[in-house]
Formats: structure tokens, C-alpha cells, sequence
């Protein structure tokens, strides 16, 4: 029997008794109300998928009916029946909220074919629902992982700029997470619902990039056999990501900089200007002032793309986040592979602390992967991590040769880790740290001087 339950009200017996027959023929399951008020009653005790009732009955009319439906569930599919039609009833049921309005006599077939697309649409919509609410998951706020000061930090840039127009330049270094910001700021935007379209300007050749961005006419050049729309104009009313912005050729830069200031461009072959509102977020894993320095990159541009930067650490620097990125990475991989896996042993969440992470978060990501999709434990180890991991984590003894060193110098090593790990475990919070090893702030930041560790914690 079919899941969705359908309410026929209808204060004429037998009329609701055909209709309920005829739907539960096609395995439905159909309740049934004779009046208004019962209807109520019923909804509020099977909460249907779907109600069609009489437009014309005593005390609470099939309109009053619907409004109070409404008022209740307002993505609740209801279909007015009625033997006395008119243009107005109509007018008004569709304002109301109806799906749908059949006269009668009911046509089986007529009435099939209404409820089928009252519930495909419903369906639909409720498919849209879960869309949103996983997207929202996924480039929200809590899809960039990190209670990092420095993650902290970006978190209240991103809330501060994300309702507004302003052009944001994200930096960092390859595999960072400089998309996901460039999400979370549309996603978080009054623009949610508009386009969001992403560019990576290294990934195409200088010749394509400007008439991928632009579009072009046709007989623009030799291929171009149709009218093509660009980046631009395809993400209007919404944002455009425009990653690896430094590929981008000083003709082109000239071009971006005539579009950040006047929203205006021509496509290639054409001298028609379009206008476009358009939210531009921008991205490059460059130093850009020195790219400016070195006559590679528009000085004007840069001070104009440069309105509100983020700055995305690497994860060496974030290195209290790694736990954290690696449960969060370890739970999804396992629910996409159907593997349940409890956590990570200590031992293996030490190595990947200690390894430098040259791919950042991408890498780690790709790590964590690996590991979910080859283990046969219940709980990740050090054996499920990459050889190379592995190899780059073992202990190096303090001491190499028999020659005997003085013990202040012997004991800076392991004073050194004992520190970061303090550091780690308490979230580069430097008081709380210093309170647990029992030493005061300036001989924490001194001794943190000392080894190196300013400006990892």
C-alpha cells in the first residue's frame, strides 16, 4: 500500500464513499470526513498528504475549510470539488491556496491525474526542502571546521560581510578551504537563492578565460557559431568566484576592474553593454602585493578587489584544529562508505598532528579518505595512514652518539614537544596552557620564543 494518505470530506455520503473507493483501488490510504469540523478532527489525528473536499457544504464550507487547512500545514495539497462552478469560485480557491479545482461529476481519470501532480509537486518541494537544509549544512558556518582564533576570526568576517555587496579577496595558501569561504559568504548572503558560479582562471588558457567570462557573439571568432553567455551574466543577482585570479592576463585585468567598478561589459564581438548585479568574491594563492611589485598584477585592480580580505591559515599554523578536521572527515567518509568506525587511536592522532600537512586540509581530507575506505578496524590506527605518514612520524632519539651533553641541553627536546602538546590539547590558548604546566604567561611565551612555536600556536 502507497505511504501517502489522502482525506476525501464531502458531506454527500455517497459521493465521498465512491471517491474513497476508487483511491483505495489505487492504494492509497483514504480517510474519510463528512462535515468541515470532522475533517479538522481527522487531520489533526493522520496529518494527510493531501485532502480534497466539497466546495459546497453546511456550517464550514469547502473555502473556510481550505483556509483553515492552510493556516495549518501551509504546503498542505488540497483539491476543491464542486457541482455548482463558477469563475469566481475558482478565482477564490486559487487565492486561497487550492491546488487544484474538479467539478463534478468526477472524472476517475481527471481526478487521478490532479492528485498524481499534487503530490509529485509535493514531492518535489519536499525534495527542495532537504536540499536546502543539507546545503545549508554544507556551506554554512558549519561546514568550515575550527575553533582556532585564527578560524574564529574569519568566522566573524564572514558574518560581518556576508549581507553585504562588498568585493572579498581570499588568500591562503592551495588546498586551505578558500572555496568553501566564497560559499559560506553566498550562502549566508541575501543571495542564497540566486546562482552561484565558479571560475578557476588557472584551469583555463588565457585565450578562453576572457570569452568564459564574458561570453561572445556569434562570428566572434573562428568556432564561434552561436551566441554564448558568459560567467558574468549567467551568475546576475547572485555571486561569481573567481579563483586563482593572478592567471589572468593584463588585458583581462583591465576588464575585471571596468566590471567591479560599473557592473557593465561588453561579450566578445559585440558593442552592446550588459549591466550585471553581481556579488564578486575573489581568490589566489599568491602574495599579490608582491605580484604588484614585480608588474604581473594591476595595482589599481588589487586595490580595488582588496575591499575585505580573509586570509586562510595553513593548517600548520591551525595545528589545535587537526583533531577536530579529522573526527569531522573520519564521520563523513564512514557514512558514505557504510563503515561504522568508532574514532581514531591516540597514537595515530599524534602522528597526524606532527606531520607538516603540505596539501593542508585537502590533504588531510584525501588522508582520512584512504584510511575510511581501507581499514578493516573499528578504530583507526597508525598502520591505516599512508606509508610515507608513518615513516615522516617515527621518533627521533634526543640523542645520537654516546657523547654525553649537558642535561639542559639534553632535556630542551622533549620540553620542547611537552609544551606544543599542551599547546594542542588546550587549543593554542596560551593562559590555560601556562596554567597547566604550572608556569606563569611570560615564561610560557619566552620558552614558546625559544623553540619556535609563536607563530604555529
Amino acid at each position: 500500500m502507497s505511504n501517502e494518505k489522502l482525506l476525501v470530506v464531502d458531506d454527500d455520503a455517497l459521493i465521498r464513499r465512491s471517491l474513497a473507493e476508487m483511491l483505495r483501488g489505487l492504494d492509497y490510504r483514504v480517510f474519510e470526513a463528512g462535515t468541515g469540523a470532522e475533517a479538522l478532527r481527522v487531520f489533526g489525528q493522520v496529518a494527510p498528504d493531501l485532502v480534497i473536499t466539497d466546495f459546497n457544504m453546511p456550517e464550514v464550507d469547502g473555502l473556510q475549510l481550505l483556509k483553515e487547512l492552510k493556516a495549518r500545514k501551509a504546503d498542505l495539497p488540497v483539491i476543491l470539488v464542486t457541482g455548482y462552478g463558477t469563475v469566481e469560485q475558482a478565482v477564490d480557491a486559487m487565492k486561497a491556496g487550492a491546488y487544484d479545482y474538479v467539478s463534478k461529476p468526477i472524472l476517475d481519470d481527471e481526478m487521478k491525474l490532479a492528485i498524481k501532480r499534487a503530490l509529485d509537486e509535493r514531492s518535489l518541494r519536499a525534495e527542495n526542502t532537504d536540499l536546502k537544509k543539507r546545503l545549508d549544512m554544507r556551506y554554512g558556518f558549519d561546514a568550515i571546521v575550527g575553533r582556532d582564533y585564527k578560524m574564529q576570526r574569519i568566522y566573524d568576517t564572514i558574518d560581518s560581510v556576508a549581507g553585504t555587496k562588498a568585493t572579498v579577496l581570499v588568500t591562503g595558501e592551495s588546498g586551505t578551504g578558500k572555496t568553501l569561504i566564497a560559499r559560506a559568504l553566498h550562502h549566508n548572503s541575501p543571495r542564497k537563492a540566486q546562482p552561484f558560479v565558479e571560475v578557476n582562471c588557472g584551469a583555463l588558457p588565457e585565450t578562453l578565460l576572457e570569452s568564459e567570462l564574458f561570453g561572445y557573439k556569434r562570428g566572434a571568432f573562428t568556432g564561434a557559431n552561436a551566441d554564448r553567455l558568459g560567467k558574468f551574466a549567467a551568475a546576475d543577482k547572485g555571486t561569481i568566484f573567481l579563483d586563482e585570479i593572478n592567471n589572468a592576463s593584463p588585458m583581462l585585468q583591465m576588464k575585471l576592474l571596468r566590471i567591479l567598478q560599473d557592473r557593465e561589459f561588453e561579450p566578445l564581438g559585440s558593442n552592446e553593454t550588459m549591466q550585471v548585479d553581481v556579488r564578486v568574491v575573489i581568490a589566489t594563492n599568491l602574495d599579490l602585493p608582491k605580484e604588484v611589485e614585480k608588474g604581473t598584477f594591476r595595482r589599481d585592480l588589487y586595490y580595488r578587489i582588496n575591499v575585505v580580505a580573509v586570509h586562510m591559515p595553513p593548517i600548520r599554523e591551525r595545528v589545535s584544529d587537526i583533531p577536530l578536521l579529522a573526527e569531522h572527515f573520519l564521520a563523513r567518509f564512514a557514512k558514505e562508505n557504510g563503515k561504522k568506525i568508532d574514532g581514531i587511536d591516540e597514537a595515530a592522532l599524534d602522528v597526524l598532528v606532527r606531520y607538516p600537512w603540505p596539501g593542508n586540509v585537502r590533504e588531510l581530507e584525501n588522508c582520512l579518505e584512504r584510511a575510511v575506505v581501507l581499514t578493516r578496524n573499528v578504530r583507526l590506527t597508525v598502520e591505516d595512514l599512508p606509508p610515507l605518514m608513518r615513516e615522516g612520524a617515527e621518533e627521533t632519539p634526543v640523542q645520537t652518539s654516546d657523547d654525553v651533553v649537558a642535561l639542559k641541553v639534553a632535556l630542551e627536546d622533549p620540553e620542547r614537544r611537552y609544551i606544543e602538546l599542551a599547546l594542542r590539547r588546550f587549543g593554542s590558548n596560551r593562559q590555560e596552557t601556562a596554567k597547566a604546566l604550572d608556569i606563569n604567561r611570560t615564561t610560557l611565551f619566552n620558552k614558546m620564543r625559544k623553540y619556535g612555536l609563536l607563530e604555529k600556536y
